[in-house]
């Protein structure tokens, strides 16, 4: 780093099923346009299994790619005293509920208020796989999506961890408030997911991109609202915020993705929480299910519902 110039490596594992172009899979993950991910693969800042490749190289199941964005003068993530809900913690893994409006790691806008921030300041050993802007993540939430999230402490449980992700052994279950009511009690909604064209910081159901399954189901329905479940079956951007939208019912307080109800207006951002989380303990091979409340947000929102004539509860 002598040259002040600093890399930031980042490592995608592939989904069974992708069969999909480099180029392509890297514009549905991040935020660069086909043209500029053609200038990083073409200078071989993007390996497929830690070989030089082209943009038409199709990816299949348990490929490894890393990004490599070449960053000047840029700092290091630091440690940064910001409470944490730690639900579990051992050598291996530490599961926190994260709060709504936490961002998971640095990125453009944010280089020092992240859960990566928190967790350094805690002193916690970290996996260092995807570099040292994101040490110890495996996965996301969004920035104002709270919740249940595991972060490795070693490289050997990442290893673990980022399989069952790619294996799709992972449960993930979410709830969310909706801005009007699903049509259907209960689904299983496949579509696919890519960059929307006409805005490439958000995501779109398109005619060509990854596959994303979603399971839903109602729980509470009101007048112009409904409480649901969701369950991931793929791990896209924005997924359930995306599906929603396309089913008619974007998450209440998601103005991104056209949440209009302008009595809560005031909401920061959407009420969608990831409740649980199952995974196999990736040194004991124990399946361990990993709990949080909704926050006080949520509550206070679905609490005014309740208020209101209750349309339907939806038997299990």
């Amino acid at each position: 780093m002598s040259d002040g110039r600093c890399d930031n490596a980042v490592t995608f594992s592939v989904e069974s099923g992708e069969n999909i172009r480099l180029d392509v899979y890297l514009a549905s993950e991040t935020d660069y346009t086909r043209s500029r991910l053609k200038r990083l693969i073409d200078g071989g800042d993007i390996l497929v299994n830690g070989e030089v490749c082209k943009c038409g190289r199709i990816l299949k199941e348990g490929d490894f790619v890393t990004l490599t964005v070449p960053t000047d003068n840029a700092e290091l993530p630091k440690p940064k005293d910001i409470p944490l809900d730690v639900i579990f913690e051992d050598d291996d893994i530490i599961v926190v509920n994260k709060q709504q409006g936490l961002t998971v790691h640095p990125g453009a806008g944010n280089g020092d208020t992240t859960l990566v921030n928190a967790l350094l300041w805690r002193g916690t050993s970290l996996s260092d796989v995807n570099g040292a802007y994101r040490p110890g993540i495996v996965h996301r939430l969004d920035k104002y999506t709270s919740g249940v999230m595991v972060v490795a402490k070693n490289n050997v449980a990442h290893a673990s961890l980022a399989k069952q992700f790619t294996e799709r052994t992972v449960k993930k279950v979410y709830v969310a408030i909706l801005d009007g009511n699903l049509k259907d009690d209960k689904g299983l909604l496949t579509t696919f997911i890519g960059r929307n064209p006409n805005d490439r910081k958000t995501m779109a159901v398109t005619k060509e991109g990854r596959v994303a399954i979603t399971e839903y189901k109602v729980l509470e329905r009101f007048p112009r609202n409904c409480v649901a479940e969701f369950v991931l079956h793929t791990g896209r951007t924005h997924q359930i915020r995306v599906h929603s939208k396309y089913l008619g019912a974007p998450v209440l307080g998601d103005k991104v993705y056209g949440s209009s109800d302008k009595r809560y207006s005031s909401l920061e951002g959407q009420l969608l929480h990831s409740r649980s989380l199952t995974i196999t303990h990736p040194k004991s091979g124990e399946k361990m299910t990993f709990t949080a409340a909704p926050p006080e947000e949520f509550t206070r929102v679905y609490d005014s519902l309740k208020k209101q004539s209750i349309v339907g509860r939806i038997e299990a």
